[in-house]
Protein backbone atom coordinates (compact mmCIF):
# COMPACT_ATOMS: atom_id res chain seq x y z
CA UNK A 1 0.00 0.00 0.00
CA UNK A 2 2.98 2.34 0.46
CA UNK A 3 3.50 2.42 -3.31
CA UNK A 4 -0.18 3.20 -3.85
CA UNK A 5 -0.17 6.13 -1.43
CA UNK A 6 3.15 7.46 -2.74
CA UNK A 7 1.90 7.55 -6.34
CA UNK A 8 -1.49 8.96 -5.29
CA UNK A 9 0.09 11.80 -3.29
CA UNK A 10 2.77 12.47 -5.94
CA UNK A 11 0.22 12.68 -8.78
CA UNK A 12 -2.11 14.86 -6.69
CA UNK A 13 0.64 17.34 -5.80
CA UNK A 14 2.20 17.33 -9.28
CA UNK A 15 -1.16 18.35 -10.72
CA UNK A 16 -1.79 21.02 -8.07
CA UNK A 17 1.74 22.48 -8.34
CA UNK A 18 1.54 22.57 -12.15
CA UNK A 19 -1.78 24.43 -11.95
CA UNK A 20 -0.42 26.92 -9.43
CA UNK A 21 2.73 27.48 -11.51
CA UNK A 22 1.01 27.97 -14.87
CA UNK A 23 -2.27 29.58 -13.83
CA UNK A 24 -0.99 31.93 -11.12
CA UNK A 25 2.81 32.24 -11.26
CA UNK A 26 2.93 32.56 -15.08
CA UNK A 27 -0.33 34.55 -14.78
CA UNK A 28 -2.27 32.52 -17.32
CA UNK A 29 -5.41 33.52 -15.42
CA UNK A 30 -4.93 37.09 -16.75
CA UNK A 31 -3.15 36.37 -20.03
CA UNK A 32 -5.55 33.56 -21.08
CA UNK A 33 -2.98 32.22 -23.55
CA UNK A 34 0.74 31.43 -23.60
CA UNK A 35 2.35 29.81 -26.63
CA UNK A 36 5.00 27.43 -25.32
CA UNK A 37 5.93 25.31 -28.34
CA UNK A 38 3.22 26.06 -30.93
CA UNK A 39 1.25 24.25 -32.19
CA UNK A 40 2.33 21.21 -30.16
CA UNK A 41 2.07 22.71 -26.67
CA UNK A 42 0.21 25.83 -25.62
CA UNK A 43 -1.22 27.02 -22.34
CA UNK A 44 -4.85 28.14 -22.67
CA UNK A 45 -6.89 29.05 -19.60
CA UNK A 46 -10.06 27.05 -19.20
CA UNK A 47 -12.49 26.59 -16.33
CA UNK A 48 -14.20 23.24 -16.69
CA UNK A 49 -17.49 22.81 -14.85
CA UNK A 50 -18.15 19.42 -16.43
CA UNK A 51 -16.12 16.28 -16.88
CA UNK A 52 -13.31 15.63 -19.37
CA UNK A 53 -13.27 17.92 -22.41
CA UNK A 54 -16.08 20.03 -20.94
CA UNK A 55 -18.77 17.36 -21.27
CA UNK A 56 -21.80 18.24 -19.11
CA UNK A 57 -20.24 21.70 -18.80
CA UNK A 58 -23.24 23.82 -17.72
CA UNK A 59 -22.43 25.40 -14.38
CA UNK A 60 -24.51 23.96 -11.57
CA UNK A 61 -23.73 23.86 -7.87
CA UNK A 62 -25.54 20.53 -7.43
CA UNK A 63 -23.60 18.95 -10.31
CA UNK A 64 -20.35 20.22 -8.84
CA UNK A 65 -21.14 18.59 -5.48
CA UNK A 66 -22.15 15.40 -7.26
CA UNK A 67 -18.91 15.22 -9.29
CA UNK A 68 -16.81 15.92 -6.18
CA UNK A 69 -18.58 13.24 -4.12
CA UNK A 70 -18.42 10.80 -7.07
CA UNK A 71 -14.63 11.27 -7.35
CA UNK A 72 -14.23 10.60 -3.63
CA UNK A 73 -16.47 7.50 -3.73
CA UNK A 74 -14.76 6.02 -6.80
CA UNK A 75 -11.33 6.67 -5.27
CA UNK A 76 -12.45 5.01 -2.04
CA UNK A 77 -13.76 1.97 -3.92
CA UNK A 78 -10.50 1.63 -5.86
CA UNK A 79 -8.51 1.88 -2.61
CA UNK A 80 -10.74 -0.76 -1.00
CA UNK A 81 -10.35 -3.04 -4.05
CA UNK A 82 -6.56 -2.70 -4.02
CA UNK A 83 -6.39 -3.28 -0.27
CA UNK A 84 -8.68 -6.35 -0.27
CA UNK A 85 -7.63 -8.02 -3.53
CA UNK A 86 -4.37 -9.49 -4.69
CA UNK A 87 -3.44 -7.05 -7.45
CA UNK A 88 -0.29 -6.60 -9.52
CA UNK A 89 2.17 -3.75 -8.98
CA UNK A 90 1.00 -2.30 -12.28
CA UNK A 91 -2.63 -2.32 -11.11
CA UNK A 92 -1.57 -0.57 -7.89
CA UNK A 93 0.17 2.12 -9.97
CA UNK A 94 -2.77 2.57 -12.35
CA UNK A 95 -5.25 2.74 -9.46
CA UNK A 96 -3.12 5.30 -7.64
CA UNK A 97 -2.85 7.49 -10.75
CA UNK A 98 -6.60 7.36 -11.27
CA UNK A 99 -7.30 8.24 -7.62
CA UNK A 100 -4.66 10.98 -7.50
CA UNK A 101 -6.08 12.64 -10.62
CA UNK A 102 -9.69 12.29 -9.51
CA UNK A 103 -8.97 13.73 -6.07
CA UNK A 104 -6.92 16.60 -7.55
CA UNK A 105 -9.83 17.60 -9.79
CA UNK A 106 -12.25 17.21 -6.87
CA UNK A 107 -10.01 19.50 -4.81
CA UNK A 108 -10.16 22.06 -7.65
CA UNK A 109 -13.95 21.98 -7.56
CA UNK A 110 -13.86 22.81 -3.86
CA UNK A 111 -11.39 25.72 -4.10
CA UNK A 112 -12.54 27.16 -7.49
CA UNK A 113 -16.32 27.29 -6.89
CA UNK A 114 -17.18 24.13 -8.79
CA UNK A 115 -14.67 24.46 -11.63
CA UNK A 116 -11.51 22.59 -12.55
CA UNK A 117 -8.54 24.62 -13.79
CA UNK A 118 -7.44 23.37 -17.22
CA UNK A 119 -4.49 24.80 -19.12
CA UNK A 120 -2.86 22.28 -21.45
CA UNK A 121 -3.66 22.50 -25.16
CA UNK A 122 -1.96 20.37 -27.78
CA UNK A 123 -2.40 20.32 -31.54
CA UNK A 124 -0.48 18.62 -34.29
CA UNK A 125 -0.10 18.11 -37.97
CA UNK A 126 -2.53 20.80 -39.11
CA UNK A 127 -5.31 19.56 -36.83
CA UNK A 128 -6.45 22.21 -34.33
CA UNK A 129 -7.51 20.93 -30.92
CA UNK A 130 -9.93 23.34 -29.18
CA UNK A 131 -9.91 21.45 -25.87
CA UNK A 132 -7.85 22.11 -22.75
CA UNK A 133 -7.02 19.68 -19.98
CA UNK A 134 -4.69 19.28 -17.01
CA UNK A 135 -2.31 16.67 -15.63
CA UNK A 136 -5.03 15.20 -13.41
CA UNK A 137 -7.00 14.39 -16.58
CA UNK A 138 -3.92 12.64 -17.99
CA UNK A 139 -3.49 10.63 -14.79
CA UNK A 140 -7.18 9.66 -14.76
CA UNK A 141 -6.99 8.55 -18.39
CA UNK A 142 -3.79 6.53 -17.94
CA UNK A 143 -5.13 4.96 -14.74
CA UNK A 144 -8.52 4.03 -16.18
CA UNK A 145 -7.14 2.62 -19.44
CA UNK A 146 -4.36 0.83 -17.55
CA UNK A 147 -6.81 -0.80 -15.13
CA UNK A 148 -9.20 -1.72 -17.95
CA UNK A 149 -6.49 -3.47 -19.96
CA UNK A 150 -4.26 -4.88 -17.22
CA UNK A 151 -4.28 -8.67 -17.00
CA UNK A 152 -6.20 -10.22 -14.15
CA UNK A 153 -4.29 -11.92 -11.40
CA UNK A 154 -4.66 -15.70 -11.48
CA UNK A 155 -5.59 -17.18 -8.11
CA UNK A 156 -3.39 -20.12 -7.16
Amino acid sequence: MKKFYFILVASFFFDQISKWFVVFWLDLISLNSIDVFPPFLNFRMGWNYGVNFGLLGQQSELKSYFLTVLAIIISGLIMFWIYRTKVTNLQVSFGALLCGGALANAFDRVIYDGAVADFLNMSCCGIYNPFVFNFADVFIFIGAVGLAFSPENKKN
